[in-house]
């Protein structure tokens, strides 16, 4: 799996489409798979790792107000990079899980990359915190903080 995982994250991360997944891998949805809630389990390497990204995006906010300075900033997507890196080894999901938790997990590494390449664009937050409120949706991780029904920012 961790090959599999490797390449959709490449594909992702370069923006192409994935090839057709191979039949072992078919992804049924969250109901067919009869997670509790609609919401995937997690394995504590992936609680521990979501947790310190959490960590690492809300200090991006202060970054985004002008409280933190660049080189701040680029360490902390090079942190986030590498605990995606070590949830992509690992982690211990089944099939779909482990395709949702890609749809997560891209845009975390394609925002981290983005932010690293030019820190004085700070667009690339708001969708690394969109992909944890995604995260908190999908899995169930009792440290996400519950999805709230409208954002008020």
């Amino acid at each position: 799996m961790r090959t599999a995982t490797v390449l959709l994250l490449s594909f992702a991360l370069a923006g192409i489409a994935a090839p057709a997944p191979a039949q072992e891998h078919a992804h049924p949805s969250r109901a067919a798979a009869g997670e509790q809630g609609g919401r995937y389990a997690t394995d504590a390497a992936l609680r521990k790792h979501m947790q310190a990204i959490r960590d690492d995006v809300a200090a991006l906010g202060h970054y985004e107000k002008g409280h933190m300075d660049a080189n701040d900033a680029v360490r902390l997507a090079g942190d986030i990079e590498s605990h995606v890196r070590a949830i992509i080894a690992e982690c211990k999901l089944p099939p779909d899980a482990d395709a949702a938790l890609h749809r997560i997990i891209a845009p975390l590494m394609r925002g981290a990359a983005a932010l690293e390449a030019e820190p004085a664009n700070r667009d690339a937050i708001p969708a690394m915190r969109q992909a944890l409120a995604d995260y908190a949706r999908d899995f169930d991780d009792p440290a996400a903080p519950a999805p709230r029904e409208s954002e008020e920012d």
